[in-house]
Parts: C-alpha cells; structure tokens; sequence
C-alpha cells in the first residue's frame, strides 16, 4: 500500500499512540485504537488484583489489543474499521465472525471479554460515551447529531436510521476524544463473541480464547458454564448460573413480552415459552432494566459475572441499559443498544434474545486484532 507508513506514522503522532492503522493479510487498511493491558482492580472496586481477561489468550497477557475505531463494514468478504461509511447489518453472528477471521492470524470479531473490559473502563474513567440512540441524534443532547445514512437524512424513512461510522462528536467516543473507539453506544447493536445463554443458562469462552476463533457452534465442546463461586464449569452442571422468568411464561405462538423480567437463579423455574412448537426463535420473551437484575434469595453473584457485563454493580454504574432475553434454546449476545433505544439503551445495553440465524437492520459489529 503506496504511502502506508507515513500515512500510519501521522496518525500515530496526531493521537499519541492510541490511534494505528493496521493492514489484514490482504493488505487492507483498518483504523484500530491501541487498548493497552490493565488488571481488573484497576477499574473495578474490589475487582480481582489480575489482568483482565480481555488481554489473555490460551493462557498468556497480552501488553494490549488493538478494537476498531469504528463499526466495521464487509468488503470482499472481510471485515474493515473504516470512517463515513454505512456500517454493516442484516448478517448473521457466524457471517460477522467469518468476515472477521478472513482477514488472518489475530482478526476476530469483538468478544464480550473485550466490550466489557472497555465498558468498565470507561465507568472507572468517568467517559460514559454517548451515540445515536435517537434517530441519528443522542436522546439527552439533541445538539449531538451524527450524519445519517443516504435517504435518511431527510427522516424519511423512520425505520432505518443508522448514521455514518464515526461521524459523531467526541463524546460518543469511549474516552471522550477525537481518538476513542466510536459508537459503541448505540447506532447499531453489536455482536460479540465468547457468550452466549442455553435453555437459561449463561455460557461463555475461557478468557478471550475467542480472539483464536476457536469453535463456538451450538455444539462446541468449548463453551463453560459458571458456578456460583465464579469457577468454569461444564454446562449443565449443577448449581451453574441460570436466568430465570420473574413470572410464569405463556404456551401460545405469539412473539410477545411475558412476566416482569429475570433473576439470577441455579434453575430455570419459568422460561419465557412453555409450548411445543418446533420452531422457538420467535416464541416469547423478556425484559427489564439491566440495573434491575437481581439475584434469588440466597445467591451471591461473582464477582467473574460482574467483571463479564452479565450480571450488574450498583456502585455508580446505572446510566441506562436494559436486559432483553429469551431463556429457551440457544440465543446470542449483541451488546451497546441501536438508533432507536433512547435512554433505555446504552454501553450496559445486552440483547439475548435472538438465535445465531437472526439478522436486522439495526445489528451489526466490529473486529479486534491481538498479534499472535
């Protein structure tokens, strides 16, 4: 690439360091932002004195991983952080981590290891980012205005509203500067890799063992679930960690919202739909405040829920975010909330509800890169 250097050396200089441009074994440029290493304690009170799990990878710590600058788009069948650009929607969760692996050895799509990590971070630091939670406009500061995509800059169609990668103001970013990682609150869910929830139970990759793109189909041996002390445990196990319905689900088809949300739980005593139609991706589901979460009597959430973004702090965390869950079959995790969510939504924002074949205009997502 014609001028590569000197192109990724001005913006090393102009962002001091946290800004790169890394190119994928294609050749092609993407916009990355450096995150280096820090140890849970660093950013959570009473946080474990160990690095967060983010930065390790089949067992070694990694000085620090690289997160695209912006929502990514697919070209070629690759994956790319590119600024001003539609970001990518309507493909599924495996599509997203397909894009993501061609682009070689330490491509990945974003892990849930590492959205949360940078979500703590960002609390630590007081740099909540804001985004385009309302039809191209942030719902508490109106003046913030990112710029939407084609047709819809003329509001004309209400339905999609995503705008332009990068194309807010600093605080949309994480850390609140011209240099931060953009959009993750908003504009369009996310998803990430390393978890998932099955027939309730909450499921993850070891550490951010999915920057490998190890196995995570339906029926990958790798998955773990947890137990009440915070340890991996094989799923199915007993006492592991459960979401179950507040409530009684419904037994009829329709694809409505049932009970008063979750609660942490070692059994699912009240799954959203208790029928027996085949086809369960569009049965039932819940919802509720993130913040709102609560344990059964008796439990004591981990502090490795905690630190993962499933489980919530109290302790000055509640800036919006809601929970949205189907706790019957297999379901995937997007996270950050999308242009229409308003004070609802937010970095905390996590959508379990839908199956890996799941696609909409108003999800999409975004590589990291650790060199391997």
């Amino acid at each position: 690439m014609a001028g590569f250097d000197e192109i990724r050396f001005a913006l090393e200089a102009a962002s001091g360091g946290k800004n790169t441009i890394i190119l994928d074994d294609a050749g092609m440029p993407s916009v990355m932002v450096r995150i280096p290493m820090f140890y849970w304690s660093d950013v959570i009170e009473g946080g474990e004195d160990a690095p967060c799990s983010a930065f390790v990878v089949d067992g070694k710590v990694h000085d620090c991983i690289y997160i695209s600058k912006y929502l990514n788009v697919i070209e070629n069948g690759r994956a790319y952080s590119l600024p001003g650009r539609d970001p990518a929607h309507t493909l599924t969760i495996d599509d997203a981590r397909a894009a993501c692996a061609a682009k070689g050895r330490g491509w990945h799509l974003m892990t849930n290891a590492e959205w949360t990590a940078i979500a703590h971070w960002c609390v630590r630091n007081n740099t909540v980012p804001h985004g385009n939670s309302a039809f191209g406009k942030y719902h508490a500061a109106p003046h913030e205005r990112g710029v939407l995509v084609g047709d819809n800059r003329g509001e004309k169609n209400r339905n999609e509203m995503r705008t332009l990668t990068g194309s807010g103001p600093a605080s949309w970013n994480h850390d609140h500067t011209d240099y931060g990682i953009a959009d993750l609150n908003g504009n369009v869910w996310e998803f990430v890799a390393g978890v998932r929830v099955v027939d309730g139970e909450i499921q993850v990759i070891p550490d951010n063992d999915s920057a490998l793109n190890v196995d995570e189909s339906c029926g990958s041996v790798l998955w773990r679930a947890i137990d009440a002390a915070g340890n991996l445990v094989a799923p199915g196990s007993a006492g592991s960690m459960k979401l179950d319905g507040v409530k009684s689900g419904i037994s009829g088809p329709e694809d409505v919202a049932v009970g008063d949300g979750f609660k942490l739980s070692t059994e699912v005593r009240n799954p959203n739909y208790t029928g027996g139609e085949e086809d369960i991706s569009h049965r039932a589901y819940g919802w509720m405040p993130f913040f709102d979460l609560s344990a059964e009597v008796g439990l004591e959430p981990s502090m490795c829920l905690q630190q993962l973004g499933l489980y919530p702090r109290q302790d000055g965390y509640r800036d919006g975010g809601y929970l949205f869950l189907r706790n019957y079959g297999e379901r995937v995790v997007a996270r950050g909330g999308s242009w229409f969510d308003g004070a609802i939504g937010g970095i905390w924002d996590v959508y379990i509800r839908e199956s890996r074949a799941f696609i909409y205009p108003d999800i999409g997502f975004r590589s990291a890169y650790i060199e391997l």
